[in-house]
């Protein structure tokens, strides 16, 4: 299995565990100031883990966030971790939860369509059905009445348009360090969340409470992105939300030994969908010849097939390890993702089935 898909699989994974585990922590927490909690312990376990790793000295060799990269980082947290969650408050003041479960399943296909259509991300046939199935699953699990399309829902659906920007925003950053990025994206959300639920009159559980929520938010919000950007950078941005879109079907299936919920008919038709489209996508295979373009770019790479180029004496010895480098032009073919060399045009979507 592809690397990104492992990657990718992990992040739903440990996104998807910190759904049950946060509705255990709901009673004692608001769920405005758990979503400010989450953010902030993913940002403050990230940053002490990377302050952990200099002082022993096992930095990762990463490429640094530059300040060309600042623009990108102050969208994706604006659209990600302020316009995003102000939307989904007012929506959820106007329309009922169960609504509310259903369409925040659009951030899948919102980030999808955005790659596809704004950034001209190679989206096939298979890949699209992948998706419509495993979202399908989401959408069955989240399902417990009608939709009406209201004022409520229309800013709901908003937050999950917001939430597709963030994550085709983030992959403009996905060469960079993820961890760096992550922590950072963690602290700005945190910190706006955190304001938005003390304006709005939240006060503080007790300190347990606050450190099983940072605990959660570390792995399931903060791990998970790490995971998250590195799949952008293996996958691109359609693939990685699809295999994303896996979580809420994990956060399901986690639910019945946590909170010892029910089997279901609906949990079994979702886990069939959801397994659908992780077949549709496993056994894609996407192969042509292709240009790749002269580029020049910094990020943590090993001297495969792609990096063959010659070192100056300030490039640290060893690999993998990160410097700005100059790819020249050329044209080969084999199988391959929309990753970070591999952002070329189609004349049209190309899948040739399964290997």
């Amino acid at each position: 299995m592809h690397v990104g898909i492992l990657i990718a699989l992990l992040s739903a994974t440990l996104f998807g565990a910190s759904m049950p585990l946060a509705k255990i922590l709901m009673g004692s927490v608001s769920p405005w100031l758990m979503a400010g909690l989450l953010y902030i312990g993913a940002g403050l376990g990230l940053a002490a883990v990377n302050v952990s790793r200099r002082v022993v000295g096992r930095a990762v060799a990463e490429a640094p966030l530059r300040k060309s990269d600042l623009p990108w980082l102050a969208a994706v947290i604006t659209a990600g971790g302020f316009f995003g969650p102000l939307c989904l408050m007012f929506g959820l003041a106007r329309t009922d939860a169960a609504s509310a479960s259903l369409l925040l399943n659009l951030e899948g296909l919102a980030t999808m369509a955005i790659a596809w259509l704004a950034f001209h991300e190679n989206v096939d046939k298979r890949l699209l059905m992948g998706a419509f199935a495993i979202l399908a699953g989401a959408a069955l699990l989240s399902w417990q009445g009608s939709a009406s399309l209201n004022r409520g829902a229309l800013l709901i659906a908003a937050a999950s348009l917001f939430w597709g920007i963030d994550n085709n925003l983030t992959r403009k950053l996905s060469s960079a360090d993820p961890a760096q990025i992550a922590m950072l994206k963690g602290l700005g959300a945190g910190t706006v969340n955190l304001t938005l639920a003390f304006a709005l009159g939240a006060a503080l559980p007790a300190i347990g409470d606050i450190l099983a929520v940072l605990a959660v938010g570390f792995l399931g919000y903060g791990v998970s992105l790490v995971l998250f950007v590195l799949a952008l950078r293996h996958l691109g941005t359609a693939r990685t939300a699809a295999y994303f879109s896996l979580a809420p079907f994990i956060g399901a299936t986690l639910s019945l030994a946590l909170l010892q919920e029910p089997m279901t008919l609906r949990l079994i038709a979702a886990g069939g969908l959801m397994a659908l489209g992780l077949w549709l996508h496993l056994t894609e295979r996407h192969d042509h010849d292709h240009v790749h373009d002269e580029i020049e770019h910094e990020h943590r790479h090993r001297h495969d097939e792609h990096h063959q180029h010659a070192h100056g004496p300030d490039v640290p010895a060893g690999e993998p390890h990160s410097h700005k480098h100059r790819h020249e032009a050329f044209v080969h073919r084999h199988p391959h993702f929309p990753d970070i060399h591999h952002r070329h045009g189609h004349k049209r979507a190309r899948s040739d089935g399964p290997s």
